[in-house]
């Protein structure tokens, strides 16, 4: 059996291992019936006139258990898988490259912005103690500073796991202009969580009280959703059996949870994921191309370390990309502000230093490379992005 890639040979050694419990199962389940009736026979009155001697009783249990032969049944199975798990390592060398160093470049970088980069995550993920000894043996990390913000976050993220909405509730209340300024309507969705607890105690009047204080200065851009919180008024007590059972869900305090996280990195200038998990998730999802280019530019003797950029594009999924960028298909180099992307009248687009070459500083004409049409450089308009 020819075994092409590592599922085939992960479901080779799957369904060994489920034949051979299989077997073993059916060997021992066949041995145990035998014990059963040998005891049922053996408390019987006619087993003294069977078996006047209890010895030729268990000799005869003994070649019934023998005929069914369970060593070389599990034996045999045993052995099958045994070989399927000694194949399925090579199976896996095969396909993946445990030496991921090859992709390596040795790339300057500035370690005081990549220790920055290293704290910053371990605060963010709420692990103060090990941000503070890593901020120490850096050095040169004001680690006061980067904390502070997060321990606020982390303390107000444990309170809504709780199912404590106080803290939250302060927090929009205290930023509830610069949330405005943002587009944010997290203030709303905090009211709505409290509401729903006072509504879900039973307290009709206290949940209309909230509602007036808290829900009616949103009424004029959230009206439907305002609409739909006053008819929970009339479920008080029994919103678990209403229409309006979703709001119950704890699926709301999750999402409370996330879009806060969200929030608060917005207005501390920072992303939503932390760039250090970005840049190694990015990196785990390019690494498979680069390895592969390796290969290739070591057949072909050519020097990694010294290129300048990659003769291959990495395609990385809509999550890793930030902005648009423009990559000129004739340079194969990324506009910048100094080499910008440039209409030509045939509809194509080409860096301006491109353009340049190809048209010899403008002094004339040129076709373009993708179509016929000869374009005149002076007539080439910037596009912005």
């Amino acid at each position: 059996m020819e075994l092409k890639t590592v599922k085939d040979a992960f479901d080779h050694v799957t369904k060994k291992q489920k034949l051979c419990s299989s077997k073993c199962h059916e060997a021992i389940e066949r041995i145990s019936q035998e014990i059963d009736q040998a005891i049922v026979k053996l408390q019987s009155d006619d087993a003294s006139t069977s078996y006047p001697d209890r010895r030729a009783f268990l000799i005869d249990l003994k070649s019934k258990i023998k005929d069914i032969a369970p060593l070389s049944q599990v034996e045999s199975s045993q052995k099958e898988l045994n070989t399927s798990l000694s194949k399925y390592p090579k199976q896996l060398e095969k396909a993946f490259n445990s030496d991921i160093s090859k992709a390596y470049r040795n790339v300057e970088f500035d370690g005081r912005t990549i220790n920055h980069i290293i704290a910053s995550h371990l605060y963010r993920e709420g692990l103060f103690e090990a941000g503070d000894l890593f901020a120490n043996e850096a050095g040169e990390l004001d680690s006061s500073a980067m904390k502070s913000p997060f321990i606020e976050m982390y303390h107000i993220l444990q309170a809504l796991k709780s199912h404590n909405l106080e803290p939250a509730l302060t927090w929009v209340t205290c930023n509830r202009e610069k949330l405005s300024q943002s587009g944010s309507d997290l203030e709303l969705k905090v009211h709505r969580l409290r509401f729903v607890e006072i509504l879900q105690n039973g307290d009709r009047s206290e949940a209309l009280t909230y509602a007036r204080t808290h829900l009616s200065p949103f009424h004029s851009s959230h009206m439907d959703e305002i609409q739909k919180l006053m008819m929970c008024l009339l479920w008080a007590g029994k919103l678990d059996s209403s229409p309006y059972a979703d709001l119950l869900s704890p699926v709301n305090w999750e999402n409370l949870a996330e879009e806060f996280t969200r929030q608060f990195c917005n207005l501390l200038g920072q992303s939503y994921e932390s760039p250090l998990s970005v840049t190694v998730s990015a990196g785990i999802q390019g690494l498979p191309t680069l390895l592969k280019l390796m290969n290739v530019m070591t057949g072909k003797k050519q020097e990694w370390q010294s290129m300048k950029q990659l003769p291959i594009p990495v395609d990385l999924d809509k999550e890793f990309q930030f902005h648009t960028i423009f990559v000129c298909p004739v340079s194969r180099d990324q506009a910048t502000e100094e080499n910008p992307p440039m209409l030509m009248s045939c509809g194509h687009v080409l860096c301006k230093v491109s353009i340049m070459k190809l048209s010899k500083s403008s002094t004339k004409s040129f076709k373009c490379p993708y179509c016929p049409t000869s374009v005149d450089a002076t007539l080439c308009k910037q596009l912005f992005f």
